[in-house]
C-alpha cells in the first residue's frame, strides 16, 4: 500500500481484537534482526494482563481499518513508563507512524504525570535511535536492565525538564 496520507492514520487504544496485530507485528521485527526472547512472549502473547491491567496502555495505528504499527506503554514503577514493543509494518515504515506513535505514548505518560519514560533498545537498530532521539529521548549512560539479551542501549525521556517532541 503506497500514496496514504498520514491524515488517514488514527489511533487507538488497546481492545482485544488488535492482539494478535501487537503480537504479529512485534515478532516481525524481533525475528528479523534478533531472536525472540522468553520476555517477548510475556508481554506479547498476554498484553492484557502484562500492559493494561497494570496501568499502562497499548496503541495502534490504524490506516484503512488495518493495524499498521504500535507501541506499548509498560507501568514500570510510580512516574515512570517504559516505552516498549514499538514496531510498524515494514511497507509503512519510514513515513512517519512510528512518531504519531510515540506521541500518542508521551502524551499518555504526560496524562499519567510521568515523570519519565525509558526504552530498552539495540544500537544496530538505526532508523528506530534516530527517531528516539529526535522525539527527546537520550542515551542513558546508567544501563541497568537485563530482560533482553539484545538490548544494549537504554534511552530516557525525563519530561521533569520540558523535553517534548
Amino acid at each position: 500500500m503506497s500514496g496514504y496520507d498520514l491524515r488517514d492514520i488514527s489511533i487507538h487504544t488497546f481492545k482485544d481484537v488488535y492482539a494478535d496485530s501487537f503480537k504479529f507485528l512485534n515478532l516481525q521485527w524481533i525475528e528479523e534482526f534478533f531472536i525472540v526472547e522468553e520476555e517477548d512472549l510475556k508481554i506479547l502473547s498476554n498484553p492484557k494482563s502484562y500492559v493494561i491491567d497494570k496501568g499502562g496502555e497499548i496503541f495502534f495505528a490504524l490506516s484503512e481499518g488495518e493495524v499498521i504499527g504500535t507501541s506499548a506503554m509498560v507501568f514500570a514503577r510510580p512516574k515512570v513508563f517504559e516505552l516498549a514493543k514499538m514496531s510498524v509494518d515494514k511497507t509503512f515504515q519510514g513515513q512517519g507512524v512510528g512518531r504519531i506513535l510515540i506521541e500518542a505514548s508521551i502524551t499518555f505518560a504526560k496524562e499519567k504525570d510521568a515523570k519519565e519514560i525509558f526504552l530498552i533498545t539495540n544500537d544496530k537498530l538505526i532508523p528506530a535511535l534516530n527517531l528516539y532521539k529526535s522525539s527527546g529521548f537520550n542515551v542513558d549512560l546508567d544501563y541497568d536492565d537485563n530482560r533482553y539479551e539484545r538490548g544494549n542501549t537504554k534511552m530516557k525521556l525525563d519530561l521533569d525538564k520540558g523535553e517534548t517532541i
